[in-house]
């Protein structure tokens, strides 16, 4: 075993635990950070996600189209869901968590009862390399470099276009914003169809990593939790930086003690951070700058 493949494979696990916690919070950040909303239901989004790229892509849609089908059917399902149940909720957080989350028990028993309890999924692509005593999966190591693509792409949305402005203003004062011509209740819908189709999205690029089950977006919603609590209600500041401390955490205890001490590093981590900031990560960043 030579030093560079060691070196290597501790890098490969890095992106691949980086990746893994900023596509599983993206959605849940953006939903939370902008709405003040605790979406129970975002492992939902996630599911949504990967089934419906796993059939489209079984029925011969190209992989990269059926992947963008499975986030706009997330993103679809997220407006239906905004239009009749969120925005009766806005300012109502433990209502609003309730609700949520029994949306999150009856789409997965509906899911159970129509499409059974797992669904075969579909090969992953680009296949494998390998280096030293290592087998690398191509898919996986170009994953983290896709989710730094999603966070570019999130900051020129937020920071460059008509609709992030209209999203920060509404922020910072929402009543406000509504008294300068701003349509809140627009933008709120835009934002939840966003954060819903980010997390159909997620599950999009992970359907061929996995099998797909009902219960799969239990699998991302502790990752996404954690992330959010550690970077805090800023989307870029708070879980950029959040993702690359956790994944930095969990790689290494992961490498030196097993999984399962890195998932209880992780747990330790938003116990300290909750202590030592309650505002998390991204409030320090922001006032640093």
């Amino acid at each position: 075993m030579s030093l560079l493949s060691l070196l290597y494979s501790l890098i490969y696990q890095f992106g691949d635990n980086f990746a893994y916690l900023v596509l599983a919070a993206l959605g849940l950040a953006v939903i939370f950070g902008m709405m003040g909303v605790i979406n129970l239901a975002h492992g939902e989004f996630i599911m949504c996600g990967a089934y419906v790229t796993i059939i489209t892509a079984k029925h011969g849609v190209p992989l990269p189209i059926a992947m963008l089908l499975g986030a706009i059917a997330a993103a679809i399902a997220g407006v239906l869901i905004e239009r009749l149940v969120i925005r009766h909720l806005y300012d109502r957080l433990f209502d609003s968590v309730v609700a949520t989350w029994a949306i999150s028990l009856i789409v997965q028993q509906t899911m159970l009862l129509l499409a059974g309890p797992s669904l075969e999924g579909i090969s992953t692509p680009f296949g494998s390399f390998t280096l030293g005593d290592y087998s690398f999966s191509t898919y996986r190591a170009v994953l983290p470099a896709i989710a730094l693509g999603i966070l570019f792409a999130l900051y020129w949305l937020f920071f460059k276009t008509r609709y992030g402005v209209s999203a920060r203003a509404t922020i910072q004062n929402a009543k406000m914003a509504q008294c300068l011509g701003l349509r809140t209740d627009r933008l709120y819908t835009l934002t939840f169809a966003l954060g819903a189709g980010l997390a159909g999205l997620t599950g999009a690029l992970y359907a061929p990593t996995m099998t797909a089950v009902p219960t799969m977006g239990s699998n991302f919603i502790v990752q996404a939790f954690v992330a959010v609590v550690v970077g805090g209600a800023n989307v870029i500041a708070g879980t950029t930086p959040a993702a690359g401390i956790l994944a930095v955490i969990q790689t290494g205890l992961t490498a030196s003690y097993g999984q399962l001490f890195g998932q209880i590093g992780l747990l330790l981590t938003v116990i300290v951070v909750i202590r030592l900031m309650p505002q998390g990560l991204g409030n320090l960043f922001s006032r640093s700058r």
